[in-house]
């Protein structure tokens, strides 16, 4: 069996990679979406936790969807990240990393509590 890594946005010499990049370098892609960088990302995994415990409306039903295993699964893998970039992010991008960690983690121990 022959592997190959991925081909990169330069091999496949499409314009489609391109585009969403120097959009997002300018602040907006083109669907007005917000720019793409670590703080985005890091927000974006803390709604899904925070859809998770309940506190934020499932986007697919516009409902309440607790499902503590998922928040915990998803808090978990902000821990790795915080772990994996712990000396490559800059005080910002760890502040908000910290502090996402820190609601979260006190808002799922809320949740799991028997009621």
């Amino acid at each position: 069996m022959n592997h190959q890594p991925p081909a990169s946005a330069t091999e496949i010499g499409s314009s489609e990679f391109d585009e969403p990049e120097a959009e997002a370098g300018r602040g907006a892609t083109p669907d007005n979406l917000p720019r793409i960088d670590f703080a985005t990302f890091v927000l974006s995994l803390s709604h899904s936790a925070l859809v998770h415990l309940g506190d934020a409306l499932n986007p697919i039903n516009g409902a309440p969807d607790e499902n503590l295993p998922m928040a915990r699964q998803t808090i978990d893998l902000l821990n790795l990240l915080e772990q994996k970039t712990r000396g490559n992010l800059s005080g910002e991008e760890e502040r908000v990393l910290q502090q996402v960690l820190y609601d979260l983690r006190l808002r799922y121990v809320e949740v799991s509590r028997p009621k």
